[in-house]
């Protein structure tokens, strides 16, 4: 290690801030709350990743967590907070940031690996999702399941879902983003989501920065067996998705229904809106569909209440208003 702030390397930092030799470090250090991201920890993120690109010592960046767990995504118990507090133009900040790091993330100029275990929800796809390699060790999962808070797929997913390598197909994404499906590793590499699956991600990044990356062999996709069931049904607006329902297969209806019990009928019939706009459009202006869209949900009791009753009180029994028509979101997307 021949550069180390050792100022932001306090363990009280929930982002640890390194250089091994030529890589520049990044270290999720908020384990207590699954390093869910505060608007503190994606300034530091933007800041260092933008500072590095124009590094010359810096020739590779790695992103990972020092717990068993990623990233369980933004910290929207906090957000809820502000906007409860009358602060949300603060929180409207955040996101557009954020979303404005996912894109620079996407066309950063250097090698940037994401090394990822346990839980990758939200927030945490958008520090990981968007850049060269990701690095997915056995037993982690993926996921967006923002519709359970009353909120959208975001930080570009609703854009690179539909865009996987593997699978490329707006109805995939909007599967995905609708019902918050759980990747496992086998299946983040058949989509292309994932670069590498290892056993481990021990021993992957040395003390001297360079990567080690043992791939293990994949497994066959357990989503895989619903490809054609998700092709057939997850087109169009959320009302017509939920009508092809009751004639799908009685084992994917029931998975469907299953997945979206507890989701807002609103963010269901806002989010299927976005992946079908985000469709004809390139990543930059999906992030800018997702920031207009989401400034307009998070006005909305919705979003509020989704987050009281899954992570403030986590009754799990959300007060949610009754599915709207989908023409006041339409309205906001390019």
């Amino acid at each position: 290690m021949n550069a180390t702030h050792a100022s932001e390397l306090n363990d009280e930092s929930k982002v640890l801030v390194e250089v091994r030799g030529t890589t520049g470090v990044l270290t999720l250090n908020r384990p207590k709350a699954l390093n869910s991201l505060d608007y503190d920890m994606i300034k530091i993120f933007d800041s260092t990743l933008r500072s590095w690109a124009t590094d010359d010592a810096i020739e590779q960046v790695v992103v990972l967590s020092n717990s068993k767990h990623f990233c369980s995504g933004g910290d929207v118990k906090a957000a809820r907070e502000q906007i409860l507090q009358g602060n949300q133009e603060l929180i409207d900040e955040f996101f557009a940031v954020e979303y404005k790091m996912n894109q620079f993330i996407a066309e950063y100029p250097k090698p940037y690996t994401a090394l990822v275990s346990g839980v990758n929800m939200g927030g945490g796809m958008g520090i990981s999702a968007h850049g060269s390699q990701f690095v997915v060790a056995e037993g982690a999962f993926a996921s967006m399941p923002e519709m359970n808070i009353g909120f959208i797929t975001d930080v570009g997913m609703s854009w690179t879902l539909q865009n996987l390598p593997g699978r490329p197909s707006k109805n995939l994404g909007k599967f995905l983003g609708l019902t918050g499906y759980r990747l496992t590793p086998d299946d983040m590499c058949e989509l292309g989501l994932a670069t590498h699956k290892v056993a481990s991600l021990d021993g992957v990044l040395t003390p001297e920065g360079s990567l080690l990356i043992d791939a293990t062999p994949t497994n066959p996709s357990a989503l895989s067996q619903w490809f054609d069931d998700i092709e057939r049904t997850f087109d169009g607006s959320w009302a017509e998705i939920d009508a092809r329902l009751d004639n799908a297969d009685p084992e994917f209806a029931a998975l469907v229904r299953e997945l979206t019990k507890q989701a807002s009928p609103s963010a269901l019939v806002a989010t299927a809106e976005l992946f079908e706009a985000n469709a004809k459009l390139n990543l930059e202006d999906a992030l800018e569909n997702e920031r207009v869209l989401a400034e307009l949900m998070r006005r909305e009791p919705d979003f509020a209440e989704g987050v009281r009753a899954v992570l403030v009180d986590k009754d799990q029994s959300p007060s949610f208003a009754p599915q709207p028509d989908p023409d006041k979101y339409r309205k906001v997307l390019r």
